[in-house]
């Protein structure tokens, strides 16, 4: 039965260009340091962790309009671009429109108090931004991406605010998120115990380029024309960058558990696509931009320990707006009439690891023309005019195409895929791709 008593707290902590397998809990390797991700591993340990969760797409602003829509994003302009750039500044078409709604401002009418801590990457002020789509407060960045000691985007703008003020603070970016959400539990303690929920969206950028550590502000001004960082970085410092957002997730544990929150406090960690140049994505091939495994599988962790299992694992097929639906609905929120949601409620797979329901899952890009249908074992995917049918159990690395042993199977898939995309609107003439490296910059994957 779906969950009936209190409703929780909720933060949903969104990391950025995550591989699937650089976290401990789902098969990274120890660093020379010691373990990667060991509070990241310790909310898996102490609850949900799902094997087969996806992202809603292979690219940052993407899922994060279907994060936040609870819908799929196409159905959305600025979600048909790959990714919105910084060139978008000004633009009063490419971002979230305020009078969608969204997972926050449905929160917020249901008497949740909402924050966004971190990156938003859904259109400028003025005429979009997380307060105009239901976040009572906003400490972060608007861009994509920007350097982690200089605050500045790929143009060169100062691209930290608060609200919709651009604001100075003198830190790196990962440690000052870190720092604010802590601070914004600990405002908002006592509401919450007095029976006043909150939300707390933590979206880093980590492990997102720029390749820079805490340790790596000497870096910073060589960066000012090149922020995609391509004749940098390695797979060391970009552990150590998992391992600071992990650092400041293990504090903000530590608040909830200081202010006697964390049993009733939900938290779901997850990244918005799969890795990029460093990530460990074993044994997926692909990462962000693509929609092979390794583009679009992702951690997916819950912990609530109220309601939560320990150390369970669950096979339900899922992606992005799944979540903030159940979230939605765990929150007592109720969906727009006019909105459907395309998310489904995870409730029952909470309760109960063991559960699974059919959850065929759609994506669509742009770039290379690429298609993919999850639909049960049977993946259908389409890359450059090239189609390939995977089963991902026996093949979860897409080596093994069966199109030739499975026509029928193939067209079956094929045609529901193309059921699907009837019922969204088409990627216009205009719609960009902004690739941030090429074969050029480095070999093909």
């Amino acid at each position: 039965m779906p969950h009936s008593g209190p409703r929780p707290n909720i933060i949903f902590i969104v990391s950025d260009d995550l591989g699937y397998a650089d976290l401990g809990c789902y098969g990274g390797r120890v660093a020379p340091f010691g373990p990667v991700s060991p509070h990241i591993d310790q909310l898996a340990a102490g609850g949900m962790r799902f094997t087969q969760g996806y992202a809603n797409s292979p690219v940052c602003s993407p899922t994060r309009f279907a994060l936040m829509s609870m819908r799929y994003q196409y159905r959305l302009r600025g979600a048909l671009e790959e990714p919105i750039n910084s060139r978008s500044k000004g633009s009063d078409t490419l971002g979230l429109p305020p009078d969608i709604p969204t997972l926050p401002s449905l929160l917020r009418q249901a008497g949740y108090h909402t924050g966004l801590v971190g990156k938003w990457h859904l259109g400028y002020p003025p005429h979009f931004g997380p307060l105009r789509s239901g976040y009572d407060e906003f400490f972060g960045i608007m861009a994509g991406g920007v350097d982690y000691f200089t605050h500045c985007s790929s143009t060169g703008d100062h691209d930290l605010y608060l609200g919709e003020e651009t604001h100075k603070e003198v830190g790196y970016l990962t440690d000052v998120f870190s720092q604010r959400a802590v601070d914004y539990v600990n405002r908002h303690a006592d509401n919450a115990k007095a029976g006043k929920p909150f939300f707390l969206s933590l979206h880093y950028t980590a492990p997102h380029w720029p390749w820079e550590t805490r340790d790596d502000a000497h870096i910073a001004p060589e960066l000012a024309k090149n922020l995609f960082h391509l004749d940098g970085g390695n797979i060391h410092s970009y552990r150590r960058m998992i391992h600071h957002m992990d650092e400041g997730i293990g504090q903000l544990m530590a608040a909830l558990r200081a202010h006697g929150l964390d049993q009733d406090t939900l938290v779901v960690f997850t990244s918005d696509n799969g890795g990029e140049r460093f990530s460990d994505n074993w044994p997926l091939v692909g990462g962000k931009m693509d929609l092979t495994e390794g583009g679009i599988r992702v951690p997916w962790i819950a912990h609530w320990p109220a309601f939560i299992a320990p150390g369970t694992t669950s096979l339900q097929h899922c992606m992005t707006m799944d979540w903030s639906a159940t979230l939605l609905h765990l929150g007592g929120g109720q969906p727009h009439p006019d909105y459907p949601l395309d998310g489904v409620d995870l409730r029952s797979v909470l309760q109960d690891p063991t559960h699974t329901f059919d959850r065929p899952l759609y994506w669509r890009m742009n770039h290379r023309g690429q298609r993919a249908l999850r639909m049960g074992d049977w993946k259908y995917l389409m890359v450059d005019g090239n189609e390939y049918l995977f089963n991902i159990p026996a093949d979860e690395r897409e080596r093994a195409n069966q199109a030739r042993r499975e026509p029928e199977r193939l067209d079956s898939l094929r045609q529901a895929w193309l059921h699907w995309n009837s019922t969204m609107p088409p990627i216009p003439d205009d719609a960009t791709v902004s690739l941030g490296f090429s074969v050029k910059d480095m070999p093909q994957r």
